[in-house]
């Protein structure tokens, strides 16, 4: 298979199969959930051909890949047998993290495994919309229905997938799950209130006043609409896991096959309609009405908000916990203003992106910028989004500028989706108004678009300071090893690579870099040089030059020489994990250092009690091009000579 060696590469630097509790997919995400975090080597990842990023959010180790993540997904589980591992459940292993992250990681996990299909049948429904609108389809007609039928059948049996998923990620038996959601869903009993008056009417003279038809042993049974609804399903399997785990505890081995589904059905979907389900129904609708109430306040606030922050969301997972709340409006109310509002931020990255191609030198910087603009056009923007813009900076700010401007404007046309649409350009058709058409809202979006796309092209293509940082990193592209060379130099490009001395930018002991415990140093794939056991929390410059590389985390940093020696500081091991915490940076990427220049401090003693070795590798990425001897010296001294490079 084309992704094995990856996937094996992957697998090795998670920890190892035996580190690795379960793993899924995403759209462009392997989504890891390991023992031990601590186990995986998360620089080597990041640095890793075919790998994007790496970022953990919500009790998930997620290593981003791009488009191609299914095929690499399935290498990973051919390679690692995950699929013949026992599935952990939330018996037999508590989630670890926080409230809040158990929250997302439960949402992402009942939701992920139908974004596919769920994409795809709101697109339809959308584009049937549009024909509609358009004119080339009639209402009446077989084609419209059966096109209806195809994006509309998941919608209205939502809650049977549901409760598969919801069923699988809570630790039961998804099959029952998917049984609760057909009874939920039952046509007979939907239709009960349509065929007569109430027995009597529960709660009357308030907002939960409710008709009786039937009962259920003489218990009223408050019969709600549940189709197309999402978390009645998902509160009635979480509560199903836990009476099927009571039952296989009590019931015997010979005939529990039977009578654990059994009684669990028996139990479980009459509690939901007298109780689960109303309340959940009705805690539903307030949710609903509490998005559409804060929208109502200021749609253009609404808008400049979740638009200029959704990539943000995007980054830390947050979005899950906006996602379900957008079905939820629909299932209620027909319509939904949050995903709506974000519409533009694909756009804007990918006009952001396609300016950073046209005004690069960087060769490597245009060939990923293609795939990259074509992936956000089409709603997926991890690529562009780890890959281009975040490490540019400029071009993610420009791109979240640009993002809430045009969600400002999607607030004042009142842009609102009425299906759960598709990504990116596919988003479009599900602002098709059911029964005015193409209205003034579903225009105004194209103008949104149009605003934000232009607007992030002219901010990134005039002041995107795109070559001023990529002319640091450009001896990595650059340099070559063909053309005369003579006295110490070699071609590089524009560039020269010279003689250079490089001075220790630590006070501390000297060791041998073969020997420290992260293995992409280690085996010098990074390159050649030391490492030094710091005895001061200070980082000093080695040579004058640029600042090629600063991690937002502050724990590494590269500097490219004047004299063209690339030289990689990385301070400490693992401690990307604290995220920026005992760390201060003195400089930015892109600015100009001089040697013996302060560049970073950090405090030794919080590091340590925190539980993080201080081992800093100093090491030249580009050794290739120099014959490098390094210092005989034990223990050395900011400013005393480490490495003498000679240009080869």
């Amino acid at each position: 298979m084309k992704y094995n060696q990856l996937a094996k590469d992957i697998i090795e630097n998670v920890g190892g199969k035996e580190n690795v509790n379960s793993v899924v997919h995403c759209i462009t995400r392997l989504r890891f959930k390991l023992k031990d975090e601590g186990k995986a080597n998360t620089e080597t990842l990041k640095n890793m051909d075919g790998v994007v990023t790496v970022r953990k959010s919500g009790g998930q180790y997620q290593v981003v890949i791009g488009n191609h993540v299914a095929d690499v997904y399935q290498a990973v589980v051919e390679e690692g047998g995950f699929q013949a591992q026992k599935e952990v459940t939330g018996e037999e292993e508590e989630e670890k993290g926080s409230l809040f992250n158990r929250f997302i990681d439960m949402i992402s996990g009942i939701f992920t495994p139908i974004l596919g299909v769920l994409a795809a049948s709101g697109m339809i429904k959308g584009f049937n919309a549009l024909f509609v609108a358009l004119g080339w389809l009639n209402e009446e007609g077989g084609t419209y229905q059966i096109l209806n039928a195809i994006g509309d059948g998941l919608f209205y049996f939502l809650p049977i997938l549901l409760g598969y998923t919801a069923m699988k990620k809570f630790g039961g038996t998804p099959f029952l799950g998917m049984v609760i959601a057909m009874a939920l869903v039952y046509p007979d009993l939907e239709g009960i209130p349509a065929s007569g008056d109430p027995l009597y009417t529960l709660f009357s003279g308030t907002m939960f006043e409710s008709p009786v038809y039937i009962e259920f042993f003489g218990i009223p049974v408050i019969l709600m609409t549940y189709s197309m609804s999402v978390i009645p399903i998902i509160v009635s399997a979480f509560f199903a896991v836990k009476v099927e785990r009571f039952l296989k505890k009590i019931v015997p081995s010979v005939v529990k096959m039977f009578l654990v589904p059994m009684f669990t059905l028996l139990i479980i979907i009459p509690l939901t309609f007298i109780i689960i389900g109303p309340i959940a129904t009705w805690a539903s609708q307030l949710i609903g009405q509490a998005t559409i109430w804060a929208y109502d306040l200021s749609p253009v606030i609404a808008g400049i908000f979740l638009g200029g922050f959704w990539l943000v969301f995007v980054m830390f997972g947050l979005h899950w916990g906006l996602v379900p709340i957008a079905m939820n409006n629909i299932a209620v109310g027909g319509i939904d203003p949050i995903l709506a509002l974000i519409f533009v931020h694909s756009f804007a990255l990918a006009a952001a992106i396609f300016a950073v191609w046209l005004r690069t030198k960087n060769q490597n910087t245009k060939t990923l910028s293609v795939p990259a603009i074509i992936s956000a056009i089409f709603g997926v923007t991890e690529p562009g989004m780890y890959g281009i813009a975040l490490p540019l900076k400029k071009p993610f700010i420009f791109t979240i500028i640009s993002s809430a401007i045009g969600g400002g404007i999607l607030g004042m046309f009142g842009t609102q989706a009425y299906v759960m649409g598709g990504l990116g350009v596919f988003q479009y058709p599900s602002f098709i108004h059911p029964e005015e058409g193409l209205n003034t809202a579903a225009i105004g979006a194209l103008g949104a678009v149009g605003v934000g796309a232009v607007l992030a092209f002219v901010l990134t293509y005039f002041f995107g300071s795109v070559n001023k940082i990529e002319e640091s990193t450009a001896g990595l592209e650059n340099t070559a090893s063909s053309g005369d060379s003579s006295r110490g130099e070699i071609a590089a490009g524009e560039e020269k690579v010279n003689d250079e001395t490089i001075f220790s930018p630590l006070n501390g002991e000297v060791r041998n870099l073969a020997d420290i415990e992260d293995t992409a140093f280690a085996s010098g794939s990074l390159g050649e040089g030391i490492a030094i056991e710091p005895s001061e929390g200070k980082v000093y410059a080695p040579v004058s030059g640029t600042i090629s590389a600063l991690f937002p985390s502050n724990h590494a940093i590269g500097i490219l020489s004047d004299q063209g020696a690339e030289v990689l500081i990385h301070i400490g091991m693992d401690t990307v994990q604290l995220n920026g915490k005992h760390f201060e940076a003195h400089i930015e990427q892109g600015s100009r250092v001089e040697l013996g220049q302060l560049l970073i401090e950090f405090d030794l003693d919080a590091i340590r009690e925190d539980g993080f070795s201080l081992t800093t590798p100093v090491v030249v990425p580009n050794c290739d091009h120099y014959e490098i001897k390094m210092t005989s010296e034990q223990e050395v001294k900011a400013q005393d000579v480490l490495f003498e490079a000679k240009a080869r």
